[in-house]
């Protein structure tokens, strides 16, 4: 999470959006920078809204407008389970190796999820509060460079992306889906899929 005050802005790091990447870019410039430990780096909206809104609003009186990426739901979970295949996971209960996606994905829907497929959700990550605390603008990362000339613009800076933390590269055919589990994913995540398809392809909602 970056916060910036001037600019009256926070940044939300959705996981698996090339926050790791854009946290090295912009936290020269920001006021506040969570980079660690991942569960508060990774902190979704109902977070920020319990514990670092209260603090600017009741200190000092502001209200900062919050931006954040979203993927499309099968290319998220795509990249969780090629981030979980890197080497240095093998032999623990987060490892993806010996499991097809289809697996995976078949996983992370159950009621009880193996620790593999324990990902979260990113429609939860960006659920609107009770109190109107919202997701003020929210991009497409299949226009991520939408997200960026809207946050050079705001923050009146430029920058540039170093590569940081990506997902190991895998053949397409083995990041495919039986047509009964998409169906089953779409079916028990439709908050996610529903919130995704209402993102405009070239500027924030």
């Amino acid at each position: 999470m970056l916060v910036f005050y001037k600019a009256r802005l926070v940044i939300l790091s959705v996981p698996k959006t090339g926050t790791t990447s854009l946290q090295a870019a912009l936290q020269p410039y920001a006021d506040m920078a969570i980079t660690d430990p991942p569960i508060l780096k990774h902190a979704p909206l109902y977070r920020y809204n319990r514990w670092i809104r209260p603090m600017f609003k009741q200190v000092c009186n502001v209200e900062l407008e919050v931006a954040a990426l979203m993927r499309e739901p099968v290319d998220w979970l795509s990249s969780w389970y090629r981030f979980r295949q890197r080497p240095h996971l093998d032999g623990k209960p987060t490892s993806t190796k010996d499991i097809t996606f289809d697996t995976f994905v078949r996983d992370y829907c159950r009621g009880e999820r193996p620790a593999y497929a324990d990902v979260g959700s990113q429609a939860k990550f960006l659920e609107p509060q009770p109190n109107g605390c919202k997701v003020d603008h929210l991009f497409s990362y299949e226009h991520i460079d939408t997200y960026h000339s809207f946050l050079k613009q705001r923050l009146d800076i430029d920058f540039e992306l170093p590569q940081k933390n990506v997902s190991p590269r895998l053949d397409q055919s083995m990041l495919t889906l039986s047509e009964k589990t998409a169906a089953i994913y779409r079916r028990k995540f439709a908050a996610d899929f529903d919130l995704y398809a209402s993102l405009p392809a070239d500027n924030c909602s």
